[in-house]
């Protein structure tokens, strides 16, 4: 099976840490070349410093807050005006932070609906006439295992993963014809700061330690343990590969067998 990524470049945001960053590290070893997407420049150039370039890659990043879309929409077009030909892109942004949907403010869903689904759109339209081009594109999108069933406490984090998820299926219709994938990874309990937070939030208002927490959590888990954002960066460089190019629209939980559904 060849899995090589050589000669193809791959923008992956929110590539500083945790998924994105294993995924960043995970396609760079497969040949691709990457532009790092986050808003901490210090990050990020310890994270390219980190990337292989052993297939002689050249390796870049942007500096950008999807906090701000007109921000990120000024930076990636003077970075597409530079001649860069990205063929690859995963959509990939930290979570909303726990609560109950009934607790929400509209203008939270505002806001992650931005960071997400606005952010993913520009991203995707601006990268899609290259891809055309090259009748060669994979658009990968992390997502949740919430996608399949919601997540209790993540009110605002399941409906904006629901929207991503129908998104990028719909999206999958219409350009597949072009040689173009969308697909979904829906990650589950994956050892990450996003989940020591959810953790210490649920201890907190529980009245119970951490490891108590951890066990309950892990007790879910088929495979009684985490993932590693390893895991998931394997599931994202397979997608990515030629191999892959009959797989498309698809939602892919790597959750350790917690999903109930098929």
């Amino acid at each position: 099976m060849n899995l090589s990524l050589k000669g193809k470049r791959a923008v992956v945001c929110g590539s500083t840490q945790g998924i994105g960053k294993a995924i960043a590290l995970s396609l760079a070893n497969q040949g691709a070349s990457i532009t790092l997407l986050s808003r901490d420049e210090d990050k990020l150039k310890k994270t390219l410093k980190q990337l292989t370039i052993s297939n002689d890659q050249m390796h870049d990043y942007i500096v950008s807050d999807f906090n701000n879309l007109e921000e990120l929409e000024e930076k990636f077009n003077n970075y597409l005006n530079r001649s860069h030909n990205p063929t690859i892109l995963v959509n990939n942004t930290g979570g909303p932070p726990p609560g109950a949907i009934a607790e929400a403010r509209t203008s939270d869903f505002k806001n992650y609906m931005s960071m997400h689904l606005y952010c993913s759109h520009f991203l995707t339209q601006a990268l899609l006439p290259i891809m055309k081009k090259e009748k060669f594109g994979r658009i990968i999108n992390i997502i949740s295992i919430s996608v399949k069933s919601p997540i209790d406490n993540l009110g605002v984090s399941n409906t904006v993963r629901w929207a991503m998820a129908s998104w990028a299926k719909t999206l999958s219709n219409e350009v597949s014809k072009d040689g173009i994938t969308v697909n979904n990874i829906l990650p589950g309990f994956t050892m990450t700061e996003r989940l020591k937070s959810l953790i210490e939030q649920n201890a907190n208002s529980q009245n119970k330690s951490v490891k108590e927490i951890e066990k309950e959590f892990k007790s879910k888990i088929p495979m009684n343990r985490f993932g590693l954002p390893e895991e998931i960066a394997s599931s994202v460089s397979f997608l990515c590969s030629k191999e892959a190019g009959y797989i498309n629209g698809i939602n892919l939980p790597v959750d350790g067998g917690f999903t109930k559904s098929l």
